[in-house]
């Protein structure tokens, strides 16, 4: 069958802060670039990273270089990162904030006019270069207007259901449809880059976007590419608990950053319990004096609110689970008696009409109710850190479907900069790769016709399950079995209805037609869904310890040896239910100098 079809030389999937860096990089080699992306130009998931992207320029401490950020990341990652990408990412990170400045991006400044720097959790110094609590939606408005400066073609509500490969065996592009007629489209390309973000929405609760279903992961598995890293889930210590039409919904890391502290129930600063078990706060005559003490017996460390992510979820966690949580099931977050109402609606404008428009709650008044949310999938596609280039010829990725820049848990801030990094550098290796001349030839037929047939089953059934259901079902049995907390019976559970999830979706019925309908929408998401979910859990089944945004109850400690490899997942056959082949991939040896940075660090 003839479906509306297009060529490029670049394609990219996905219209992020990578995909847009990516997509200025391959437009300005001359190439001819298309971007795709699910919802609408400027509606990416990025516009809701808040606090700011971390670079190591030293505007607020000048001692501040590549080297401890380096460090920072590496440690923050529990060692189990690619450390040629965090080495690169903390090397360029600087460049790229300064490119988003020549740009138009409007940071915040310095009393001499620098470029601000806040603080965020387990970053040794200030180095988040941020625009209020609002540097996403900067960063994607900045991007935004540079891409379409130069002209480069934007499709959007588009949905990707696949990628096609060549006779060769090359990745040629993809097949779609639009959102709003319902209408085939293909598109064929000589280099594809995955920019599609994450894979929350397959968890209950979670600050993802509707967006988040994991298509990039998916796709670039069954496109031949590699998973690793997968059973990594953050889960952001603070997201909305109340009330529940926008639990999960993500606060700030920024309110930390600016002085707020965590407490319980009882209207203590628990943090102080889990960083130093030797102190208790409650024992202090005041909070300055908890604070003098901690400074005094941690050389001057951050403060502990400001521990890596991981650290904190599982704090608060704990404390809900003691009987010392809020109403609702969370602690509060109280940055009303560490600074003043003008600071906080200055600083914090985001947030400030978040929690009064959505909870009622004055920030400068009160505490906020909050708890871990799933937030961001350190996991993702197996990338050669110089080149973005997956195991898949023509295919690469960068951004949170990326995985190996952050190893087990990412520290708040990297992202950003991680998307701009790698974006660039994932434009370049798309235009090395094309200059070298070895790119894909004609799209395969049949791989389109397969992927069009698949997405247009559920309409002919005569019955069948409505996809609302299987989701409603599967986040559920991922939050309470794949959560932050895990066990052995938990994950062999969820295993057993992963399989029995595959055979639902199998037999999904959707009613209406194909324009604007959601529930189709939805039927062509939750192949993705469950194959990240598959991936997920084998790899925490696998991995018996606990290292950053993976704990296990009943294997509380690190082991050594499970720091010496990624855990990588591939197909045996490339279709969202075959077999997922899962391997340990040995970690790139690190050089000496930078094992000397590391071993300064301890």
């Amino acid at each position: 069958m003839t479906y509306e079809h297009h060529d490029y030389d670049v394609l990219i999937i996905g219209a992020g802060g990578a995909g847009l860096r990516a997509a200025i990089e391959a437009k300005q080699s001359g190439l001819s670039v298309a971007i795709l992306t699910k919802s609408l130009l400027g509606k990416a998931h990025t516009v809701m990273a808040e606090g700011g992207m971390a670079a190591a320029m030293g505007n607020v401490y000048p001692e501040d270089n590549w080297m401890v950020h380096f460090r920072d990341t590496m440690r923050g990652g529990k060692y189990l990162n690619n450390y040629r990408m965090a080495e690169l990412h903390a090397k360029e990170s600087p460049a790229r904030v300064r490119e988003l400045e020549q740009w138009g991006a409007l940071f915040d400044r310095t009393k001499d006019g620098k470029i601000l720097q806040r603080d965020f959790g387990g970053h040794r110094y200030a180095r988040l270069a941020h625009v209020g609590d609002r540097t996403g939606l900067e960063l994607i408005r900045t991007l935004q207007q540079k891409v379409v400066s130069m002209g480069t073609d934007v499709f959007m509500e588009v949905k990707v259901l696949r990628l096609v490969h060549d006779a060769d065996g090359r990745v040629a592009g993809c097949v779609a449809y639009r959102r709003p007629t319902g209408e085939f489209i293909t598109f064929g390309a000589k280099a594809v880059i995955l920019a599609t973000g994450g894979a929350g929405k397959s968890w209950q609760f979670t600050s993802n976007s509707w967006e988040g279903t994991g298509d990039g992961h998916a796709m670039a598995l069954w496109a031949g590419a590699n998973l690793i890293d997968m059973e990594c889930i953050q889960f952001h210590p603070t997201g909305m608990v109340w009330p529940l039409s926008v639990r999960g919904l993500l606060v700030t890391e920024g309110v930390r950053g600016d002085g707020g502290v965590l407490r319980n129930s009882e209207g203590r600063r628990f943090m102080f319990d889990y960083v130093a078990p030797m102190f208790r706060a409650e024992t202090a005559e005041s909070e300055e004096e908890a604070d003098k003490w901690y400074d005094d017996h941690t050389a001057g460390r951050r403060p502990p609110e400001l521990l890596p992510r991981d650290e904190v979820a599982r704090a608060i966690n704990a404390e809900v689970k003691a009987g010392r949580g809020s109403p609702h099931g969370g602690v509060y977050l109280d940055i009303a008696t560490r600074r003043s109402a003008e600071f906080i609606r200055r600083r914090l404008p985001s947030m400030y009409h978040q929690f009064m428009e959505l909870a009622g709650v004055d920030i400068t008044r009160e505490a906020m109710e909050i708890g871990p949310t799933c937030h961001y999938i350190m996991g993702g596609v197996q990338v050669d850190a110089d080149t973005a280039a997956t195991a898949a010829r023509g295919l690469f990725a960068a951004g949170e479907v990326a995985g190996g820049m952050h190893g087990a848990n990412r520290l708040g801030g990297n992202s950003l900069s991680d998307l701009v990094v790698f974006g660039k550098r994932a434009g370049e290796g798309a235009v090395r790769y094309i200059a070298a001349g070895d790119v894909a030839g004609q799209m395969n037929d049949h791989q389109v016709e397969a992927a069009v047939a698949e997405a247009l089953a559920p309409f002919e059934r005569e019955e069948g399950e409505n996809p609302y259901d299987i989701q409603r079902d599967l986040q559920e049995m991922m939050q309470a079995n794949v959560g932050i907390i895990r066990t052995q019976s938990e994950l062999e559970y969820a295993r057993g209805q992963l399989e029995t999830f595959t055979e639902r979706i199998r037999n999904i019925k959707v009613k209406g037609g194909r324009a604007y309908n959601p529930g189709w929408n939805l039927a062509t998401d939750l192949p993705a869904m469950i194959t990240v979910c598959k991936a997920v859990t084998i790899g925490a089944t696998l991995r018996k310890e606990s290292r950053g945004g993976h704990t296990r109850e009943d294997f509380p400690s690190a082991d050594p040896e499970f720091a010496k490899f990624n855990f990588a997942h591939s197909t045996n056959g490339g279709n969202w239910d075959s077999e997922i082949v899962t391997k340990e991939s040995t970690l790139l040896t690190m050089p000496d100098e930078l094992k000397a940075l590391l071993e300064e660090a301890k």
